[in-house]
């Protein structure tokens, strides 16, 4: 049950920070023991049938939401309020005496959205958080990673890490290229030895699972964030359709009309029986909030009767809300891997992941894969929309739709992937 003291800062980050060694995958619906599903099949029973779910009439072939309605419904998170969230989460850590290091090491999988929070930090001010001693300073990576131990030496004494400092993303410090390791392995062996200040350092799953392995000898204590089980996603998606003041929203599915919004009955209805997609979209997403909301947007619904009367409605419409529909994730056009014998295709997307996203240059430089071989792989995957190129970044990336087959398939490929 959701508690009545939660705050903004938990429902940006529900479940806050956990050691990475507690990171559990949320457990699957079509998965659960013959007792669950029992318990699972009297409750829906006690929940009885209202008049409007039965007979349903199948409303499967819904258009999808409009741009701006997908805003309004299912918008992107508040990054400044999730690096508010990190840092009451590290704080707490450090009242209960469960963080005693100087500087914390957040280990978060794609799409977390760590590396949008940290980035935020310096724009906090001072007095926030892990750095109530001062502003935090942003430390960002050298143009040219390809050093050797004795430029990386004099490149780190140059940078102000007297604390407070943040580096948002470590994989945009290194480059798999044996001249591409000194950047990170000088900054790891500083804050493995205490000669740095107080500091935050974020690093995508994927590029510590590289780290780990290279110095297994080195704990930092890493910390991550708790995975979206189906009762965290439920009460997150509630949070980020009324966080712009929006009016509470009810979602049922498309096929049967059971409800998977809101979590909790409203107070003034009688119990109603709820669809297990939360627990199914909590699995299929590996519990990572960008991943999650993705599939989200891409499965809501809307009638345009519906359309009509919001738009239309007065007092009344705001008092009873929004409403949407959501189609079941077996009925969704996901991205699927493109057939392939060409093995360029799993280097690249494998060092997308690792250095979380790279341009064309750097993807040669890491991959040794040459034009035009690159070029076909890179717009082959786009037109699969696996990857993306941001035109903010300059960088290739892998789409959070399309994350979840990249993991399965990289895996099966035999490479090495994050424990997330």
């Amino acid at each position: 049950m959701k508690d009545e003291n939660t705050t903004e800062h938990s429902l940006s980050l529900p479940g806050g920070l956990v050691p990475v060694d507690q990171w559990k995958l949320p457990e699957s619906s079509v998965r659960r023991t013959l007792k669950d599903a029992l318990r699972h099949l009297m409750a829906q029973l006690r929940a009885g049938i209202s008049p409007d779910e039965e007979p349903f009439q199948s409303l499967d072939d819904l258009p999808s939401l409009s741009d701006k309605q997908t805003g309004h419904i299912a918008p992107n998170p508040d990054f400044t309020c999730l690096a508010q969230a990190v840092l009451a989460s590290l704080d707490e850590l450090r009242q209960a005496e469960a963080l005693h290091r100087d500087v914390a090491l957040l280990v978060a999988p794609p799409f977390a959205g760590i590396r949008e929070a940290l980035v935020r930090l310096p724009g906090l001010g001072a007095g926030a958080g892990e750095g109530k001693a001062g502003r935090w300073h942003l430390v960002a990576p050298p143009d040219n990673l390809l050093m050797n131990r004795e430029e990386a030496r004099r490149w780190w004494d140059g940078q102000d890490l007297s604390g407070p400092w943040v580096i948002p993303e470590l994989a945009d410090f290194w480059l798999r290229h044996s001249s591409g390791f000194a950047v990170v392995r000088e900054l790891l062996q500083r804050v493995a030895s205490g000669q740095v200040g107080p500091g935050l350092v974020g690093c995508s799953s994927w590029c510590w699972q590289f780290w780990e392995s290279y110095l297994p000898d080195a704990h930092f204590g890493a910390l991550t964030t708790a995975p979206l089980d189906a009762e965290r996603l439920g009460h997150w998606l509630e949070y980020l359709a009324s966080s712009r003041g929006q009016r509470p929203i009810t979602a049922r599915m498309t096929n049967d009309g059971l409800y998977v919004l809101p979590v909790e009955n409203p107070p003034d209805v009688g119990r109603r029986k709820h669809s297990g997609f939360l627990r199914d979209l909590a699995t299929a997403s590996r519990g990572i909030p960008g991943v999650a909301l993705s599939i989200w947007q891409h499965s809501l619904r809307a009638r345009p009767e519906d359309d009509m009367e919001a738009a239309e409605g007065g007092g009344e419409q705001k008092s009873q809300g929004r409403s949407c529909w959501v189609v079941p994730l077996d009925q969704l056009s996901l991205p699927a891997m493109p057939k392939s014998a060409d093995r360029a295709i799993g280097f690249v997307l494998h060092a997308l992941l690792l250095h979380d996203g790279l341009d064309d240059e750097r993807i040669a430089l890491v991959t040794g894969i040459r034009q035009p071989e690159l070029q076909l792989a890179l717009a082959r995957l786009a037109r699969a929309d696996v990857v993306f190129f941001g035109e903010a970044s300059g960088r290739w990336h892998v789409t959070p739709l399309g994350y979840p087959t990249v993991r399965r398939h990289l895996q099966g490929w035999g490479y090495p992937v994050d424990a997330f």
